[in-house]
């Protein structure tokens, strides 16, 4: 008989840390909604406030190349200079990275021993924890000078910001794609090489086709990470809004504009809520690199 208290006793308290248990981390998850949602809303409302308070027109705020909103009296607010070099720039070291990146997961993955794979996963680690002022600063002092000697201009530019967001985005990639890698499925390659297919035979049309789906994931998570970087492209794109007519002409994105203009507003003016527009644009762009992942993640699963 006391054997059974006791068993009912311990299955009692168990019951009762599993409700504890349950309900913190039901709390938790309720206050992580809740941050999010205030940050959409905060973003949201004052990122409207351009259009709706201020009574600016939403296709000239995506459509015209002058950025102007203290200008008197009438404020300019053309955003598509940002929006054209925060695309350009994304795009451009996404598609930089992608072969390296390549390269290097087939590599360690599929071609080095354990050695190899010791060796160069501190190095893609420590890219990773470099804090992007260094990234910004070695941009500065190596990447515009080398871009002024060998293409011209300035050495400010779209083409500078590309350089400095390939080797960011190059770890990223990289390592998510090593993780996509190791998903394939050993028998894809036994199954390939049983089939008298060469190594190299094997790599390019079984293990680099199977994991499609999870290089388009890795480089989309590149590309989200260029698209918000602001500090490091900030130091090497010069930071002139106006509309880019080449890769070594000076230009600006979304987030160098934000960076160098939020300190300078007031509140609740228009210059102010023009700037909350921005940052409304590049949550939007955030959630459509979050759906891209999500969508490609469903249709590649194995």
């Amino acid at each position: 008989m006391d054997a059974v208290k006791k068993e009912l006793t311990r299955k009692s308290k168990a019951s009762r840390q599993d409700q504890r248990g349950k309900l913190i981390s039901l709390a938790c998850v309720t206050l992580i909604m809740l941050v999010v949602l205030s940050i959409l809303y905060m973003i949201t409302s004052k990122g409207l406030a351009t259009f709706f308070e201020n009574k600016m027109s939403i296709v000239d705020f995506f459509t015209k190349q002058v950025w102007n909103p203290s200008a008197k009296p009438q404020a300019l607010v053309g955003a598509l200079p940002m929006i054209v070099g925060s695309f350009s720039v994304t795009v451009l070291s996404a598609l930089l990275a992608a072969p390296f990146a390549i390269a290097t997961a087939i590599f360690m993955v599929d071609i080095a021993g354990k050695r190899g794979r010791k060796i160069l996963q501190p190095v893609i680690e420590l890219l990773v924890g470099i804090p992007s002022v260094v990234y910004g600063f070695i941009g500065l002092t190596v990447v515009v000078p080398f871009t002024r000697t060998v293409f011209g201009g300035t050495g400010f530019g779209i083409l500078s910001g590309t350089f400095v967001l390939f080797v960011m985005v190059l770890p990223t990639v990289t390592s998510m794609y090593v993780d996509s890698l190791k998903a394939v499925p050993q028998f894809y390659r036994e199954a390939s090489l049983a089939l008298g297919a060469t190594r190299w035979q094997t790599i390019y049309k079984v293990i680099i086709r199977a994991s499609i789906p999870g290089l388009l994931t890795a480089i989309i998570f590149g590309m989200a990470r260029a698209f918000g970087e602001a500090l490091a492209v900030q130091m090497v794109i010069g930071n002139a809004s106006i509309l880019p007519s080449d890769l070594v002409s000076p230009a600006s994105t979304l987030t160098s504009v934000l960076t160098t203009g939020i300190g300078n507003t007031v509140l609740g003016t228009l210059p102010n809520n023009a700037l909350w527009s921005l940052a409304l644009v590049l949550l939007l762009m955030s959630l459509v690199f979050n759906l891209l992942t999500r969508f490609i993640g469903k249709k590649g699963a194995f």
